[in-house]
């Protein structure tokens, strides 16, 4: 059977907690909407699933008595497998102090609870770039393209060959600034000024891997789009093109 009709892949969440309290009400949240749910109950557990199912995001709980959800942060920003995943720290009430710690430390978005849940999931969507329940997923806004592939600036969405494509912050950051010049060559250097703070520091390794992971996506959806290497220079994107057949065929 054609692959055509099956259902997109729905955006995998990695909520880490000790709390099966806090996994099931944040679980449900995240399966009533777009998301799916996996549990990591430790900093060896998030680390590990972080690198084998590749989430688009991370929701930490973080207690007044236990530094976990530091300690994951830190693991997780600091492996250049899983650096460009988008990070959300849930704080407890009495755990504010760390507020400010994640904040200083690079957190990508933290809330002290309770949160509304609309609150939480319009932070993922946004961040995400995902369109809006309800919506057509069509907007109008700034578009770049190359072969099939397309993002809509404004709406902040990628698609290829009519599907989805969900990437991290990072990620997205990366395939735009290529996607602002299909054809041109950027070096590494370049293409971590467009996608990293100048003062983050941030080895040619991490930049690889990112780069992979956009590469497996647009594969996905066969998004008429290719990322080649240029060796000891950089990253072109360029559109794809159909191998010749043989004579006689």
């Amino acid at each position: 059977m054609s692959s055509d009709n099956a259902a997109p892949m729905k955006p995998l969440v990695l909520i880490c907690s000790q709390d099966p309290e806090f996994y099931l009400t944040y679980g449900h949240i995240l399966e009533a909407d777009v998301f799916t749910k996996e549990l990591a109950d430790g900093v060896e557990d998030a680390l590990k699933l972080a690198v084998e199912r590749e989430p688009k995001a991370v929701v930490l709980d973080c207690q007044p008595a236990s530094a976990t959800g530091s300690t994951i942060f830190a693991q997780l920003k600091g492996d250049p497998r899983t650096g460009g995943v988008l990070v959300i720290a849930l704080i407890a009430p009495g755990a504010e102090n760390q507020h400010f710690d994640l904040l200083k430390a690079g957190i990508d978005d933290s809330f002290v609870r309770p949160i509304a849940p609309a609150k939480l999931l319009d932070c993922l969507r946004t961040k995400l770039a995902l369109a809006k329940p309800g919506s057509n997923g069509i907007a109008n806004g700034r578009l770049l393209r190359c072969g099939s592939l397309e993002m809509n600036v404004d709406a902040r969405r990628v698609r290829g060959n009519g599907h989805d494509i969900h990437l991290g912050p990072v990620q997205y950051k990366l395939l735009q600034h290529l996607l602002e010049t299909p054809g041109k060559v950027f070096t590494r250097k370049e293409l971590k000024d467009a996608a990293w703070d100048e003062r983050i520091h941030v080895g040619e390794r991490t930049i690889d891997v990112h780069i992979s992971r956009i590469r497996r996506e647009l594969e996905r959806t066969s998004a008429g789009s290719v990322i080649r290497t240029i060796r000891s220079e950089g990253y072109s994107l360029e559109e794809a093109h159909a191998e010749p057949e043989p004579d006689g065929k």
